[in-house]
């Protein structure tokens, strides 16, 4: 059963409409002061694109670049004619800007709903929204899919843990919306609160916001007893709703109707074959008001080859592998976080939070891993937490080709955030 028919595309037409919108939105942006010079200057004309593979032949928008046209020269139309705007935070320097028409949210909202119908949820559901409202995307973006889809939304917001708790509880909750590291700890406060997570009423998570490894979504699975679905999105391509699971959750189904994807190697721009690692690129493909051609988002992934068991054949994107700004580089190897997590998360023993923290002694860089162990496991047996310590620095050693300090410690002793977790502490000098 499928939301929009748009779904239900074959391969030749999403070809086609995507080779068609992206014409149209050439001659868009051309209007926006920035593109309009870009351009001029480059002689880029919507002829300029005959087929799909000629998006090669445009350049790439950055983050810097958005920042260079703050606040408004990215617009193709007035300002008079944008309804609303979102905005980084720009605590390292000058903030982004996105706008929106009326027809660009109309837009988002559907494309957010039929996120959330393909994953089960349906008008009767009662859906809490867990996420931060304001100039972040997240928020706004998720309340106006649910809406849209018809459930009774609640804009419960970030944090406060027993409220969220009573809302889910009074008002039987059967989806939420959360990041990943406060699900962990929400599922440590109802335990400390005497009830099992499992007794909630709560059926599908709508989880993103931050990267996240496929053991950790097992965890909160088996935590909640729920079906937990990963989402991507980016405020640059509106928010959330750029790429969805279905109920296979065998990857992300990106919206090709609304986005033309690529994914290319980081240091050359070059694109990857299906199913290697680079970084996602996107064009919006039918946004009115900021149109935005071949972003580089600085996220890692891949596009995952074959098809789909659901019949979608809107290309699937994996999970995330990080970002190209979050590679640690220690000792000469390259390092994501993410490969970290995914081994604590496989192991019985280790509990919901860790930290890495980087230093060096002069001459050498050095890596510490702080692993929270779970309080059956925290024992006066020396032997046994020494045999971990080892089990654990051997398994990271194996997946980052780096031997690290691993150090154990007690359950709920790591610095906790009802906010996105702090995973790394680099403190080497730059």
């Amino acid at each position: 059963m499928h939301y929009d028919a748009a779904e239900t595309l074959s391969r030749p037409e999403i070809t086609a409409l995507q080779l068609t919108r992206l014409r149209d939105t050439l001659a868009k942006a051309a209007k926006s002061p920035f593109y309009g010079d870009l351009f001029s200057r480059l002689g880029v004309t919507p002829d300029t694109v005959s087929s799909l593979d000629d998006v090669r032949r445009l350049p790439f928008t950055t983050k810097q670049d958005l920042r260079d046209a703050y606040p408004d020269k990215l617009l193709a139309l007035p300002v008079s004619e944008m309804v609303r705007m979102h905005a980084s935070s720009g605590t390292t320097g000058t903030p982004t800007a996105v706008y929106h028409t009326r027809d660009d949210l109309d837009w988002w909202a559907s494309l957010m709903a039929r996120c959330m119908h393909m994953v089960g949820l349906r008008p009767t559901d009662v859906f809490q929204n867990m996420s931060g409202y304001g100039l972040f995307t997240g928020g706004l973006g998720i309340h106006y899919g649910a809406e849209k889809l018809g459930c009774l939304t609640i804009p419960a917001g970030a944090g406060n843990s027993q409220r969220q708790i009573k809302l889910l509880t009074d008002f039987k909750v059967t989806g939420i919306h959360i990041i990943p590291s406060y699900a962990m700890h929400l599922a440590n406060v109802l335990k400390e609160m005497g009830i099992d997570p499992r007794t909630l009423p709560v059926r599908i998570a709508l989880v993103g916001a931050e990267p996240y490894t496929e053991e950790t979504r097992g965890r909160l699975e088996e935590l909640f007893d729920m079906k937990v679905y990963n989402s991507y999105g980016l405020s640059e391509m509106n928010g959330p709703g750029v790429a969805f699971e279905c109920q296979e959750q065998r990857g992300m189904h990106l919206w090709e109707d609304a986005y033309l994807a690529e994914v290319v190697d980081p240091e050359t721009g070059e694109p990857v074959p299906d199913g290697e690692l680079g970084e996602l690129v996107m064009t919006t493909l039918g946004r009115q008001g900021m149109p935005i051609i071949r972003y580089r988002t600085r996220d890692m992934t891949r596009f995952l080859p074959g098809p789909c068991p659901c019949g979608r054949v809107h290309r699937r994107i994996d999970r995330l592998h990080g970002r190209c700004d979050d590679m640690m580089i220690v000792k000469g190897v390259n390092i994501y976080p993410m490969q970290i997590e995914r081994v604590l998360m496989a192991m019985p023993e280790v509990g919901q939070n860790y930290l890495i923290v980087l230093d060096n002694d002069g001459a050498m860089d050095r890596i510490k891993v702080q692993v929270e162990v779970r309080a059956e496991h925290f024992t006066e047996d020396t032997r046994f937490l020494t045999a971990l310590q080892k089990k654990i620095a051997s398994k990271l050693r194996d997946e980052i080709l780096v031997t690290p300090k691993v150090e154990l410690v007690e359950h709920n002793t790591l610095p906790r955030s009802e906010g996105k977790a702090k995973r790394v502490v680099d403190n080497r000098p730059h």
